[in-house]
């Protein structure tokens, strides 16, 4: 490879994800004032994607975070009414998390908010350049996942409806 290109491949992880760290903590900024830590706006949107039908070992595993670290998260949500852990009907040893009717409210909030904050970070980006930029961060997140992402794939996944959604 070129020495000018190499210097921008080697800067391209990095700009990804720093990148994807700022605009996760702008969101943060924006929602903290709804009593709304970054790992229990993250996990409510994660719930709200999934259906209401994942475990928390499968909700772990989209969020990218240790399963003694999410219960923390869920302890938290569940006092304060947003969800509802419940015995699986299949599996009396996993519990699936619910979101609770409450929590509609907030989320749409979430979305309302992460939805503003896109448009503004992307207001002067041409639709084009958006589209090759949306059809490169595809491919090579399809690389990855065809690479051996294995558990990751579903996180992968998720944080894609995410940026849609934001």
């Amino acid at each position: 490879m070129p020495s000018a290109n190499r210097s921008t491949t080697d800067e391209f992880g990095l700009l990804l994800f720093s990148t994807a760290r700022t605009w996760r903590n702008r969101l943060d900024e924006r929602l903290r004032p709804l009593g709304l830590t970054q790992g229990k706006w993250r996990t409510l949107i994660h719930l709200s994607q999934a259906g209401d039908n994942l475990t928390q070992k499968e909700l772990a595993e989209r969020m990218g975070i240790e399963e003694p670290t999410l219960a923390g998260l869920l302890d938290r949500l569940q006092e304060d009414g947003w969800i509802k852990r419940r015995e699986s009907l299949n599996d009396r040893r996993c519990k699936i998390v619910h979101l609770q009717r409450r929590s509609k409210a907030v989320l749409d909030e979430i979305f309302s908010v992460a939805h503003q904050l896109r448009d503004e970070l992307i207001e002067d980006v041409p639709p084009r350049d958006l589209e090759t930029c949306m059809r490169v961060l595809t491919r090579i997140r399809e690389r990855a996942e065809a690479d051996g992402g294995g558990g990751n794939r579903a996180a992968a996944r998720t944080v894609t409806k995410f940026a849609q959604a934001a």
